[in-house]
């Protein structure tokens, strides 16, 4: 890449954002803003947009206009700042943008807006804009650091050449992490509609079914226990719980497959229900409701789970499998006030359809051999994902610090022995 070194200051003009203040929040002159829980790494995320009033001599000083450049300029999470993405008049009308931003405009000159809009998600991850962050709690770059930060600018016309190559490249990476995304979301699907089968789910949605293999939950379970956040909660500094403690779950441990992640905190045994081995847990209130795991082992958890240990003669496998199954009817079984929830007494009568022993375990052993293969799925697709951005973020950088001339590249191989 022919060009030189030189500072951002000197590509685009670099500005931050309008503060928040009570006084703001209503006037004649308001107009939607953007502010940093709007920007993403490379996407805008533009269904939740405040409004504030500008006056008009604000509104031409904060205003955005298509192909500006907007950069997370402060975050609690040091990972979260100096994520990027272009303006590209999403809304029509007037757009201002909060000091949770900055803002970057080319200099027409000088600079490419295509070309920048690359540069900064190269700086965001390859943690450039980390790098220069202050702060302890709020992780600040300030536009002062931001505009000393050094670029290679090449002509304009090399410069609308690596933005090309970006674009396209950067596409096809994207396509088929999407395809492998869905060729996964599909083998997913096709083993819940056979649990609904395997497991009888399909007997109650069509009203069909023996009267003594369809019953009410309670006469599955010999207990239900919902779960309390103690007084002497604390974290884990290992993921395990140190001796003579339990593992205390909350909802966001139970992944799409019926299984537990680590715990990230643990509880004194006598600070909390014990949910035994061998019970099902199952998310009885809010946006997670009717999410399900097979519990292995002694446990406890917060108020939003319920920990369902099953009678002698059923199986936890299959009531669980049933129950993952039937995610959807227990959210339509929950009850309404402000949020959905179901409690003890409505889950007790939730229907479930219980077959024989020999049975419940036939089913079992299907449904868990197909588990261990989408595991296998979700798991290469989850290095494919990680492969696919560490390449795409290698490619990025490589070509807009110059690493490889775009005009002779295909995008094949191009990273091999690039640095990041």
């Amino acid at each position: 890449m022919s060009g030189r070194s030189t500072t951002l200051r000197a590509a685009a003009e670099v500005a931050l954002g309008r503060q928040r203040a009570p006084q703001h929040d209503s006037g004649p002159h308001m107009v939607p803003y953007l502010r940093a829980a709007n920007v993403k790494d490379g996407v805008l995320d533009l269904t939740d947009v405040k409004e504030m009033n500008f006056a008009p001599a604000e509104q031409q000083t904060f205003s955005l206009r298509p192909g500006d450049v907007l950069i997370t300029e402060g975050s609690g999470s040091i990972s979260a700042v100096g994520a990027s993405a272009v303006w590209r008049g999403e809304i029509d009308g007037v757009v201002c943008f909060q000091n949770t931003l900055l803002r970057l405009r080319p200099r027409d000159d000088r600079a490419d807006g295509r070309f920048l809009e690359w540069w900064a998600r190269s700086a965001f991850g390859s943690g450039v804009f980390a790098s220069v962050a202050s702060g302890a709690n709020i992780y600040h770059i300030s536009a002062e650091r931001v505009r000393a930060l050094p670029i290679e600018l090449p002509p304009l016309e090399e410069q609308r050449r690596i933005a090309d190559f970006l674009d396209a490249e950067t596409a096809r990476i994207d396509k088929l992490v999407r395809l492998r995304s869905e060729q996964s979301a599909l083998i997913g699907e096709g083993i819940a509609a056979e649990a609904v089968e395997l497991t009888g789910r399909s007997h109650i949605r069509r009203g069909g079914g023996t009267t003594e293999n369809m019953v009410q939950l309670r006469r599955a379970a010999m207990s239900t226990q919902t779960g309390s956040t103690p007084a002497d909660l604390h974290d884990l500094a290992d993921g395990s719980a140190p001796e003579g403690n339990l593992p205390w779950y909350t909802p966001a441990a139970i992944d799409s497959w019926m299984s537990i992640a680590t715990a990230e905190k643990a509880t004194h045994r006598d600070g909390a229900p014990l949910f035994s081995a061998g019970s099902v847990l199952i998310t009885g209130i809010g946006e997670s409701l009717g999410k399900v795991a097979y519990l292995n082992h002694v446990a406890t958890g917060n108020q939003q789970l319920t920990a369902i240990t099953p009678r002698v003669g059923v199986s936890g496998r299959f009531m669980a499998w049933q129950l993952w199954a039937a995610e959807q009817e227990i959210r339509e079984w929950a009850q309404y006030s402000r949020i959905r929830i179901i409690n003890n007494d409505s889950l007790k009568s939730f229907p479930i359809y219980l077959p024989s022993r020999a049975e419940q375990d036939t089913v079992v052993r299907t449904l868990d051999s197909h588990m261990v293969r989408i595991r296998q799925i979700t798991d290469a697709f989850l290095r494919f994902q990680r492969l696919a951005n560490e390449r795409r973020q290698a490619l990025i950088t490589a070509a807009v610090t110059g690493q490889f001339d775009v005009s002779t590249a295909s995008g094949r191989n191009v990273t091999d022995g690039v640095s990041a």
